[in-house]
């Protein structure tokens, strides 16, 4: 029995990256070896054990075998003959097909260190072609090693697969599985460059690839379309830390302006009511969580409203934090300014500017929170009207913001 540490641990090590999880091939072992050692298993598919002390995973040196289509479609042989070049050699990218052994040697049949030095992502044989997965993967580790590029070969390998209808077979829940990772890597952006650049974007996420091409409003950047201007969004959010759900709220807040009549680009007019259908369309078909579809469908329908916060009367104001349940579900609301703060500085040398509309509306809102409900409603003898008073309070507590000493003209 031989154990090698594999994969990500041995690329990270390399890379001087902190090491998180560690996974271990069991070369020369059987599924009855592994127990009498006090192995646990855990392998539905495939035998993997979890090590008693650490509870780390060791799977058994295997190969697969194409027998169908998508995720799934594969069967696996391990046996004891099975080598340590052979588990490598079914593995994605070469930079992942590394392993190391007890004594520290190196193992790396497929050039991985070479191309961990070229910054470069390669496939390690034509069994990558088998996988559609495969290619939501390397999109994944271009969004976090964004200075790695797409060898070509692999490029060509994965529009062929698209165009053989390979990635069609797809389930929802592997690409949102994808997608969610990707978008919390460092740079988003270049998870959904190198899935357009190979095809993959128009298929998996059509909404997303038809803003590629749409003016974008030429006060913000006229040298980049909508598409691009997204991509910079979601960059932003990225930068700053934000959620998944901000992030995902950061991609799909402009789906609208891909069905905008030509005539009225760049202008907005109806772009709300299709953002959020669209949205609502492409949340639906991935099985995305509800936190992430609801803070998604909040953005794309409210987006421009709260950019234009300080335009806003305070009836209009008060009526955006209730329409978005900001007084309950504040955290939320908080999320959806982040959103549109990541919006509002994905524009070309905008990265620094100062997004006056949060403060405004966190401070709309703790004016809201301070009218006293409960005691109005005690008050208000018609029951009926307990909502329009508590409402006009509201109203009235916003416009005594606006109107205090803050904004008032210096005598």
């Amino acid at each position: 029995m031989q154990i090698y540490l594999v994969g990500g641990a041995v690329r990270d090590e390399l890379l001087g990256r902190a090491v998180v999880d560690r996974d271990y091939v069991v070369v020369g072992a059987t599924p009855e070896s592994m127990l009498a050692e006090g192995f646990r298993p855990v392998g539905k598919d495939f035998p993997v054990f979890l090590q008693p002390q650490t509870h780390e995973e060791y799977a058994l040196a295997r190969t697969e075998r194409k027998s169908g289509h998508g995720y799934h479609g594969f069967t696996f042989h391990t046996a004891p003959d099975v080598t340590l070049e052979q588990d490598l050699a079914r593995r994605d990218l070469t930079i992942n097909a590394m392993a190391r052994g007890n004594d520290g040697q190196l193992v790396d049949p497929f050039g991985g260190q070479a191309d961990l030095q070229a910054r470069v992502l390669r496939h390690v044989g034509p069994a990558f072609a088998e996988d559609p997965v495969r290619i939501l993967r390397l999109a994944r580790f271009a969004a976090r090693f964004a200075d790695f590029g797409v060898a070509p070969e692999t490029l060509l390998l994965m529009r062929q697969m698209v165009a053989s209808g390979e990635v069609d077979h797809l389930v929802a829940e592997r690409v949102w599985q994808e997608l969610a990772k990707g978008l919390l890597e460092a740079r988003p952006s270049r998870m959904i460059e190198v899935l357009r650049e190979c095809g993959a974007l128009r298929r998996l996420l059509p909404e997303v690839d038809a803003l590629f091409g749409v003016p974008q409003r030429a006060d913000y950047h006229p040298e980049i379309d909508t598409g691009l201007h997204t991509l910079l969004v979601v960059d932003r959010a990225a930068q700053h830390g934000y959620a998944l759900a901000v992030r995902y709220a950061a991609l799909t807040h402009d789906l609208g302006k891909a069905e905008t009549p030509v005539e009225l680009l760049p202008r907005h007019i109806g772009h709300e009511e299709r953002s959020s259908r669209l949205c609502e369309q492409l949340s639906s078909r991935l099985k995305v969580p509800n936190d992430c579809r609801d803070l998604a469908r909040l953005m794309a329908r409210d987006h421009g409203n709260i950019h234009r916060a300080a335009d806003l009367k305070p009836a209009t104001i008060v009526g955006l934090l209730e329409r978005n349940d900001a007084l309950r579900r504040p955290e939320r609301f908080q999320q959806l300014l982040e959103a549109c703060h990541s919006d509002y500085t994905g524009r070309l040398g905008w990265e620094n500017r100062a997004y006056d509309s949060a403060p405004l509306l966190l401070a709309a809102l703790a004016a809201v929170n301070a009218v006293p409900a409960g005691q109005i409603a005690a008050r208000c003898g018609d029951k009926a009207k307990i909502p329009e008073v508590i409402h006009a309070a509201r109203v009235n507590a916003v416009r005594q913001l606006l109107n205090g000493p803050r904004n008032q003209p210096e005598q």
